[in-house]
C-alpha cells in the first residue's frame, strides 16, 4: 500500500504552480481536472486567483503516471477505473503538500474540482481518515484543518458516485455549479445532492450555468460545447467566491 510521501512524490513533478512572485503566507486554491486531463480551461481560473492575490496549483494526475489523453478518455470517462474514489488520494496529497509550504496559508486552503475531479473532492469530503483509507497506508496521519472553501463545477454526481449523499466529515462553504444542459445529471439531481451537502452543516451557493457539461473547456465533443460567454461568468463568479472568503 501507498504512502501518503510516496504519492506526493509522484504527483509534484506534474503541479503548475501560478501566483504572485513572493514568498509571502498566502491563501491558496487548488484545482482538479476533469477526466480528460489538464484543459486550456484551467489556466484561467489559475490566472483570476493570482489576480485576486492567491497561489494556485494546478494538479495533473495523469501527466505524473504517464497517462495519455486518449487513454483517459477510453478508460476514465467511460468510468472503467481511476474512479472519483480512486483519485480522492491524489486531492489528499496534493491538499497536504501544499498547506506545508512557507508561503501558503495552511487554515486558507479551498479545493476546487471540474468534472471528475469535482467527484473526486467529494469522495474525500466523506471519507473518515485512518489507516489504509484511499489507498494511503498513512492516512489517519494526516491533521489538515478543514478547507476554507470548495468549488465545484459540473462535479459528476451520477449513479456511479455513491458517497454523493453522504455526510462530509467537516463543515466548510461551497459553490455549486450545475450546466442546465447536463447530458451527466439533471439539475433535479444536481440540487438534490447540494441539499444533502447542506444537510451536513454547509453552506451551498449554486448556480445553474446556461450550457453543457465542460461548457468552460475548449471543446466540441459529442453533447458537449463551449460556450465563452457563460465561461466568462464562470471566471469571474470563481474569483468573486475566492474573495469572499477572505
Amino acid at each position: 500500500m501507498e504512502t501518503l510521501a510516496a504519492r506526493i512524490a509522484l504527483l509534484s513533478p506534474g503541479i503548475i504552480e501560478v501566483g504572485p512572485p513572493d514568498d509571502l503566507p498566502r491563501p491558496a486554491v487548488l484545482l482538479f481536472h476533469g477526466c480528460g486531463g489538464l484543459r486550456d480551461h484551467l489556466p484561467r481560473y489559475a490566472e483570476v486567483a493570482k489576480k485576486a492575490g492567491w497561489r494556485a496549483f494546478i494538479v495533473d494526475s495523469y501527466g505524473p503516471r504517464g497517462w495519455s489523453r486518449l487513454r483517459t478518455l477510453l478508460t476514465v470517462c467511460t468510468n472503467l477505473n481511476f474512479r472519483g474514489r480512486d483519485r480522492a488520494s491524489d486531492v489528499l496529497a496534493a491538499w497536504a503538500m501544499v498547506a506545508r509550504r512557507s508561503d501558503v496559508r495552511p487554515d486558507q486552503i479551498v479545493l476546487s474540482g471540474w468534472s471528475h475531479g469535482g467527484w473526486s473532492i467529494m469522495e474525500l469530503m466523506t471519507t473518515e481518515l485512518v489507516d489504509g483509507a484511499l489507498g494511503l497506508a498513512d492516512a489517519g496521519q494526516v491533521r489538515l484543518p478543514a478547507p476554507l472553501g470548495v468549488f465545484l463545477a459540473y462535479a459528476y454526481v451520477g449513479a456511479l458516485a455513491p458517497a454523493r449523499l453522504k455526510a462530509w466529515t467537516c463543515q466548510t462553504q461551497v459553490y455549486a455549479v450545475t450546466c442546465s444542459r447536463d447530458h451527466l445529471t439533471t439539475v433535479r439531481n444536481a440540487e438534490k445532492v447540494n441539499d444533502a451537502i447542506r444537510a451536513n452543516g454547509c453552506t451551498v451557493e449554486s448556480w445553474i450555468a446556461q450550457g453543457t457539461h465542460a461548457f468552460d473547456e475548449p471543446t466540441s465533443n459529442g453533447p458537449m460545447r463551449h460556450d465563452e460567454t457563460t465561461t466568462l461568468e464562470a471566471l469571474d463568479r470563481f474569483g468573486r467566491f475566492l474573495t469572499s472568503l477572505v
